[in-house]
């Protein structure tokens, strides 16, 4: 175990450093958790597809065996599937989108701050 630091200078120092790896870690765990929960997401969407298509193409194998009641569920359940595909994406981007809404509302106020700072710091050296 490292020493602590003798000054409070020093320790200062130390203590920031430590902060700041700290702050890397939990971003970049933060970061891999995103990554590999999105790596999962795609995977499990792949592998859903990939049943889809086996499911459809035995169907048309055996289209003249099968009724035309399990060729309606088949297209229902894949109507269904591609609903819920879209109500995801387009819960997505509106999140996406209130995110950057967010985001741009707050620089517009950092914006409007700093202008304020600047007028006050002008009339100051007035």
């Amino acid at each position: 175990m490292a020493t602590w630091p003798s000054t409070v200078s020093d320790q200062l120092t130390t203590l920031a450093a430590r902060t700041k790896l700290l702050e890397d870690r939990a971003a970049a765990a933060q970061s891999k958790a995103k990554s590999t929960l999105e790596q999962d997401v795609k995977a499990a969407r792949e592998s859903a597809q990939e049943q889809a298509e086996g499911l459809r193409q035995r169907a048309e194998i055996s289209k003249d065996l099968l009724s035309s009641q399990w060729d309606g569920i088949q297209r229902s359940w894949n109507e269904h599937l591609a609903g819920i595909r879209q109500d995801n994406d387009d819960k997505h981007a509106a999140h996406d989108h209130k995110k950057a809404q967010r985001i741009a509302e707050e620089a517009e106020a950092d914006a409007a701050y700093a202008l304020d700072f600047a007028y006050g710091a002008v009339e100051e050296a007035e």
